[in-house]
């Protein structure tokens, strides 16, 4: 792996899971002080299965979620259930950044009380929207995008290679600041163009398109597409409005910035 960062899709599915798919969740990891290090981007509902193919759940460095729907969220609660009662648990806690109210949020899922709920399995911190974090080798900063429930874009700098995840978002400008000069802009793509597509929910494949030339990114994945939208669709969409490199991400794939 030397020193570059690895992206693996564990789950991509739009809103829920789908038959080739869990929903949304991304491994991302980089050398970090004689090791890999292992940052997870959501862990959606029907992802932890998979999950565990790539890597021991006792093994997960930190957690970043980008919202609290239940496609980007629900399976924390197996990663809890695992590393508190699997073989070799319990595991030190680790720093699960999110929105505001995680940590209840989670707590309810699993019908904890919310005092200790998960907090002795995970270290909850909100998101800081003016400052990035360190998380690992990674500086990672986070920007709320456009959606019904607090959102938030992800951006991860390790050595000089960028990967913005765009979490759920409309068409929006705060999605194109964080994005800026990105190597990789792993985007949602929920739509296609039409005039019944709610605002402020998700994009449409031109909208990532555009978006990804609007902040000139290297190369364009697309993700998040429901299982009843027609992904070849949402992908001739996108090359309407962006020219660069142009993929429709799968689980299982990988990725080397």
């Amino acid at each position: 792996m030397g020193g570059r960062v690895k992206l693996t899709v564990i789950g991509c599915s739009g809103s829920v899971p789908g038959p080739a798919s869990p929903a949304s969740c991304y491994l991302v990891q980089a050398p970090f002080e004689g090791r890999t290090y292992s940052l997870l981007l959501d862990l959606g509902s029907g992802a932890f299965g998979p999950l565990q193919g790539h890597l021991n759940p006792h093994d997960i460095d930190a957690v970043a979620l980008s919202h609290l729907h239940a496609d980007h969220c629900l399976d924390l609660t197996a990663l809890y259930v695992a590393r508190r009662y699997g073989p070799g648990g319990p595991s030190p806690s680790i720093p699960v950044h999110g929105p505001p109210g995680a940590a209840e949020r989670m707590a309810r899922a699993y019908d904890l009380p919310v005092d200790p709920g998960m907090s002795e399995e995970f270290d909850f911190l909100d998101w800081d929207r003016n400052h990035a974090v360190g998380i690992g080798p990674f500086m990672v900063s986070a920007v709320r995008v456009e959606h019904p429930v607090e959102t938030y874009a992800v951006r991860v700098e390790h050595d000089g290679a960028v990967l913005v995840y765009s979490g759920d978002t409309g068409p929006c400008a705060a999605l194109i600041r964080v994005a800026r000069g990105a190597n990789l802009l792993l985007a949602e793509a929920s739509f296609v163009d039409s005039a019944e597509n709610p605002s402020g929910l998700h994009l449409t494949g031109r909208q990532a398109g555009e978006h990804a030339s609007a902040a000139a990114v290297g190369r364009l994945l697309l993700t998040h597409i429901p299982p009843w939208i027609d992904a070849d669709e949402v992908l001739t969409e996108a090359r309407a409005g962006y020219q660069g490199p142009i993929e429709l991400v799968t689980a299982g794939a990988s990725y080397l910035l």
